[in-house]
């Protein structure tokens, strides 16, 4: 099983949306002038590029641990790492001044450090290496296609939902989908880190391999 976390492609999109809205930039502020607009909308452009820095650390880290610690665990780690760091940018809401810009900057830079250390890296990489040779181009195909249709529902759902339920819900809902995919990745777990990709099939049926996660 090779699920797919809150989209990075969905939500890089509106990071800066969820910035300004979480800042304080509210649609009764933007309407002011167009001017307080390009303003505010440059300065979350301005956040949202020193957060998405943390994607380039996070797949390094990946790359360095993936065969280390073996692509469960680290897909696990990333997924509560993603819950975490989004429940604390969804405390920013309580909080006004410095102390708001703080919480929200770290939880999404946690969350985007998770995101490539864990789901994003790791789930490119089992689905490259849990299907069994016969049929591995179409699983990795199979499961790319519905990573792409969970960003693009990402994509046009985010800003409807951001308007409806408001920024702590929608980042609520991110951090319940980060931890469903930690369960789910337990619970559906084939650990590929040192496999021979010609046996998969055979490790894969035997608990004590595709279980093994130490």
């Amino acid at each position: 099983m090779v699920p797919a976390g809150p989209q990075p492609y969905g939500i890089g999109i509106f990071t800066p949306t969820i910035l300004a809205a979480a800042l304080g930039h509210g649609s009764d502020h933007r309407a002011r002038s167009m001017s307080d607009l390009i303003a505010n909308a440059t300065q979350a452009a301005k956040g949202d590029a020193m957060i998405t820095t943390l994607l380039i650390i996070g797949i390094v880290f990946a790359v360095m641990l993936a065969d280390k610690l073996g692509r469960i665990r680290l897909q696990i780690i990333g997924f509560i790492g993603c819950a975490v760091g989004l429940f604390l940018a969804s405390l920013s809401v309580d909080f006004a001044g410095s102390a708001k810009i703080v919480t929200i900057f770290a939880g999404f830079m946690l969350f985007n450090f998770m995101t490539n250390l864990g789901p994003n890296a790791q789930t490119y990489l089992l689905a490259g290496e849990v299907f069994p040779t016969a049929i591995r181009g179409k699983g990795a195909g199979f499961a790319a296609a519905f990573a792409k249709i969970g960003a693009v529902a990402t994509a046009f759902l985010f800003p409807i939902l951001l308007d409806t339920i408001g920024t702590r819900w929608l980042l609520y809902c991110l951090v319940a989908a980060s931890v469903l995919g930690a369960v789910v990745t337990w619970m559906f777990r084939i650990e590929t880190t040192g496999v021979d990709l010609d046996h998969i099939g055979e490790a894969a049926s035997t608990p004590e391999k595709s279980q093994a996660i130490a």
